[in-house]
């Protein structure tokens, strides 16, 4: 027998650069495939708790809904002229705001009773001074304002119809 047919003769650079990485990433998916055949990869799946759950949506739930009303296309139905008072105009009328007029004050509806019940309500209507007009509430009709002129001049002294 020959000793030249048996003689290792020695790897190349080569062949070391071939079979080294190659070995790794053999080995490597090798690993892959049993961890992923017994479920050992990928994260497992937790519920999250309930109670967790409703407490962070009750934490940032908004506080307050703004909802927007629709206009109501019925008819207006007409206030009095005390209920026009009591609504609108004894915001200031009542305590003297922004020196109206108070309610019963005779002296200081006297010199506004002789204009006459006309400019009264024209003056109610357009607004003068500080008052705006129909008392800062436009949703007033002009027979509501009207009436109540009539309900305050007539409590301080006027004998208006």
């Amino acid at each position: 027998m020959s000793n030249e047919d048996n003689e290792y003769k020695g790897s190349t650079f080569w062949q070391l650069i071939l079979v080294i990485p190659g070995s790794i990433l053999a080995f490597t998916l090798i690993i892959a495939l049993i961890a992923k055949t017994f479920g050992v990869v990928g994260a497992p799946v937790v519920p999250e708790p309930v109670a967790a759950a409703t407490k962070v949506e009750g934490n940032i739930k908004p506080v307050a809904v703004v909802e927007l009303a629709t206009a109501d296309a019925s008819a207006h139905a007409e206030k009095s002229g005390e209920e026009v008072v009591k609504a609108v105009c004894s915001m200031c009328h009542a305590a003297g705001l922004m020196n109206a007029p108070k309610i019963g004050d005779k002296d200081a509806w006297k010199p506004r009773i002789a204009q006459g019940y006309d400019t009264l309500v024209s003056h109610a209507l357009s607004g003068i001074r500080n008052m705006p007009a129909k008392g800062g509430n436009p949703a007033l009709s002009d027979k509501e304002v009207a009436g109540a002129v009539k309900f305050m001049a007539n409590a301080g002294g006027a004998t208006f119809k």
